[in-house]
């Protein structure tokens, strides 16, 4: 849809845009899980943060996902018009304009950061800071139209939220928090590339070169197999660091195996089924590897 076309848009039906719309520019459900992981990271790591701050922190880490969601879509506007899954955004149904919504993300993204520094610490504004540039910079708009490897690469913005929280107690970044960014880091091509094994028509026809649509499936199905194999001893790897028990361990490990036996199983299915299972599981999967996580050490068990 050309601009154009959006300014008459907006002519008519901007009057329309209610709160909810622009709530709906921040991805609520993507926000949900970054929120969690950042909540996550924030519980297990060592020392004391006064309860307001925390939740000053885990506000600012759910604000500043919440802006590259806006500004993601302000730039993704003309690719979200022809897909199904994205098509009744706010911006290609008209009830926002694009430059609203950069605004909106631009203001929400600036005030996240700044308040994250003054009232948490610097590295913890400067971690949300890299996560949000690279969000809207290197993976929206380098990554995500030119290369398969959007998901690998692109990743790693949904992977700073626990290492954000961990620095919002430290005030640091330490080899435990990185094996949190890790665990994301390899958790999300297996979780993205479910959802595009269902969905590689709409990708497709949007010119999005995702693994499917490039590679073909059998070649999509391998490399989840791999990914979420190696997930198994990535998720016990908390352990060997002490700073989690063997109760959280024993729990990854089970958790590992059904994503892996999930991936063997989209690997035999020649329909959709068993990927949207995946895609489901997956999303359970990191809740409760956290939520597990954050269990094990306000317990006490680990080292």
């Amino acid at each position: 849809m050309s601009d154009t076309a959006y300014r008459t848009i907006e002519r008519s039906e901007l009057e329309l845009a209610e709160p909810g719309d622009y709530f709906a520019l921040l991805k609520p459900r993507v926000v949900s899980l970054v929120v969690f992981s950042g909540l996550a990271g924030l519980l297990v790591a060592p020392g004391s943060i006064h309860p307001l701050i925390a939740a000053v922190a885990v506000l600012c880490i759910a604000v500043g996902a919440g802006a590259s969601g806006a500004i993601n879509m302000w730039y993704d506007r003309d690719i979200d018009a022809v897909m199904e899954r994205t098509r009744r955004r706010p911006i290609p149904t008209g009830l926002i304009a694009p430059g609203d919504a950069l605004g909106f993300g631009i203001v929400l993204a600036a005030g996240s950061v700044a308040i994250m520094g003054l009232a948490v610490n610097v590295m913890a504004a400067a971690l949300l800071a890299a996560a949000i540039l690279f969000y809207v910079f290197v993976y929206t708009m380098w990554l995500k139209r030119r290369t398969p490897q959007n998901i690998v690469i692109g990743g790693a913005a949904g992977a700073f939220p626990p290492m954000i929280g961990w620095a919002a107690v430290t005030g640091s970044v330490s080899a435990e928090s990185a094996l949190l960014f890790a665990l994301i880091f390899f958790w999300t091509p297996p979780h993205f590339w479910a959802l595009a094994l269902y969905r590689s028509g709409d990708y497709e026809k949007a010119g999005i070169p995702m693994l499917p649509v490039v590679a073909g499936k059998v070649e999509t199905k391998k490399q989840m197999i791999l990914y979420t194999a190696l997930l198994i001893p990535l998720g016990i790897a908390p352990v060997w660091l002490g700073f989690v028990g063997w109760a959280y361990g024993i729990a990854a490990g089970i958790l590992g195996i059904i994503f892996f036996a999930a991936a063997i199983a989209v690997w035999f299915d020649q329909t959709d089924r068993s990927a949207k299972r995946m895609f489901g599981y997956s999303i359970f999967y990191l809740f409760a590897l956290f939520a597990v996580m954050v269990a094990d050490a306000s317990l006490g068990f680990g080292g």
